[in-house]
């Protein structure tokens, strides 16, 4: 593995065939090759850029919102907060997902409403919580009045100030976080490289678990060749159920109405608590989708907490027990009617338990858990309000 030695984090496994040169990326112990959009080819130089972009802040109206704010390389590409905050302390309604390895998702954001990676980075800037743009209007008003901007974007692009557009902006930072790809865990090292000291006795079992009484392959799968551990689906497995019980059927009235009236998607979600809950319905209507939210990959999870779209889960063992529990904190809450079909009591022994927990920890990259210090949850402060 190389990196890219003019980013600030973290690029695995790129082989660099020179400045404006098409370039591939070779995946790691575990993971299919990388896939690139054909309009959207990876250079160095491009790849560089979207570095810079991605940890600018300039690109919000109070100058101190980033990408990397939200998806910080120490953090593993998250922000350890249960719900992140965006400019003037603004809360959204929503916990971040770590960027490693979003090059293999098939749809982005939690209820997959951006289709790629370009069309997901020129959200956040605009969204009235986040970044607080007027419009993506601005964002490319200051790429234009920064020279050096100005310059780099003519050097990948071959575009002049005036012919520098949003889209340009988001094929940079899409190209930089195709980068950000990491296996060769010990799991990795046991499936696939025929290592069979690479884990430890507990997390073999729990690799036994996952695949049988557990059931969590069902959805995290793990292939002949590679592991994602994520189908790319979406699935109500009862979290955030409590928000809005009883008041699923008005929720989503209220909320097609304000779609069907030019209500912006991204932006009510992360504004309002009630519609966020309606996860994948608010992107494709299907009633039998309320409460859905994509399945995330597993690989460092136990580098990146809270867990869940909501961040309501604080540790692995809250996770393992809300499944155990049928999709219930407490076995003595009441069940969603949305819940899917797959999600039941395990009657999992506390020793399954702790072996699961020793197999999910096994799925950590030794790049990213080699620079993240720490994964204290940070629970918010004084200045953390609500839109």
């Amino acid at each position: 593995m190389t990196r890219l030695t003019n980013c600030r984090s973290i690029a695995f496994s790129v082989l660099i065939a020179g400045l404006g040169i098409p370039m591939a990326i070779a995946a790691p112990l575990g993971l299919p090759p990388v896939p690139i959009p054909d309009d959207n080819p990876q250079t160095e130089a491009k790849i560089a850029l979207g570095d810079r972009l991605f940890h600018d802040p300039r690109f919000s109206v109070d100058g101190t919102i980033s990408c990397a704010t939200c998806h910080a390389p120490e953090k593993a590409f998250t922000d350890h907060r249960r719900l992140s905050e965006g400019h003037s302390g603004l809360l959204g309604t929503r916990n971040s997902p770590t960027v490693i390895n979003s090059a293999y998702m098939e749809e982005l954001f939690w209820d997959g409403r951006e289709p790629d990676l370009e069309g997901q980075s020129k959200q956040p800037p605009v969204n009235p919580v986040e970044g607080g743009l007027a419009d993506i209007g601005v964002l490319v008003e200051k790429i234009r009045s920064e020279p050096s901007y100005v310059e780099a974007f003519k050097a990948v692009f071959g575009v002049k100030a005036q012919d520098i557009t949003a889209d340009h902006f988001a094929d940079a930072i899409a190209s930089f976080e195709r980068t950000i790809i990491a296996g060769d865990s010990p799991f990795d090292r046991y499936q696939y490289g025929g290592d069979e000291s690479a884990m430890s006795e507990a997390a073999v079992r729990g690799l036994e678990v996952f695949r049988g009484q557990g059931r969590c392959v069902s959805c995290h799968l793990i292939e002949q060749t590679q592991a994602l551990f994520t189908d790319n689906r979406f699935h109500n497995i009862g979290v955030g159920f409590k928000t809005i019980r009883g008041q699923e059927a008005e929720i989503a009235r209220k909320f097609l109405e304000a779609k069907n009236a030019g209500a912006d998607v991204d932006k009510t979600v992360l504004a309002d608590k009630e519609a966020s809950e309606l996860g994948r319905f608010a992107v494709i209507e299907d009633i039998n989708k309320v409460g859905a939210f994509k399945t995330s990959t597993l690989r460092n999870i136990a580098l990146t907490p809270p867990y869940m779209h909501d961040g309501s889960l604080d540790t692995l063992e809250g996770v393992i027990d809300f499944y155990n529990n049928g999709g219930r904190e407490k076995e003595t809450d009441p069940v969603t009617p949305f819940l899917s079909g797959g999600i039941r009591p395990l009657n999992l022994s506390d020793e399954q338990k702790q072996d699961l927990v020793a197999f999910l920890e096994a799925l950590t990259s030794p790049e990213i858990a080699s620079q993240v210090p720490s994964t204290e949850i940070i629970t918010g402060n004084t200045g953390d309000q609500q839109p």
